[in-house]
């Protein structure tokens, strides 16, 4: 089975950016500090920079491949979700459960993203894809 990736650059772009302001803002949100709320500001401005050096949309200076881009994504949603017992503050209930709902979150977004462009690539090649003009006869 197959998934599908129904996300391409500019809505994960934009995701990406959403995310950041999310996890920026979540402590006072949420309502906790401390250690949990350092590692928040921590990931969102990973997050920013991450947004900022990729190479799509809405990347400024595009050093980084869509592709590397998810790999990295991918890794920092998986250490959300397991950062509440590795910090030791799992207690916490507020703010363990936004890092696992946010990590998972996240987790689901990457696996609905297009990172391989197969998507475009397929609707360019697909079977209603317009064949190429006909060359003019040489005179």
């Amino acid at each position: 089975m197959t998934t599908h990736r129904s996300i391409g650059p500019w809505s994960h772009a934009i995701l990406d950016y959403v995310f950041a302001i999310l996890i920026a803002i979540a402590p006072r949100v949420v309502g906790f500090d401390g250690r949990q709320a350092t590692w928040c500001y921590l990931f969102a401005a990973l997050l920013v920079v991450l947004a900022l050096l990729t190479r799509y949309p809405l990347g400024a200076l595009r050093l980084v491949g869509f592709v590397s881009h998810g790999v990295v994504e991918l890794t920092l949603a998986i250490v959300m979700v397991v950062l509440p017992w590795i910090a030791g503050f799992s207690r916490g209930v507020l703010s363990r459960n936004f890092y696992v709902g946010i990590g998972l979150l996240m987790i689901g977004v990457w696996s609905l993203t297009d990172f391989r462009g197969v998507r475009s690539a397929g609707r360019a090649a697909g079977p209603g894809a317009a064949a190429p003009p006909a060359r003019p006869p040489a005179p």
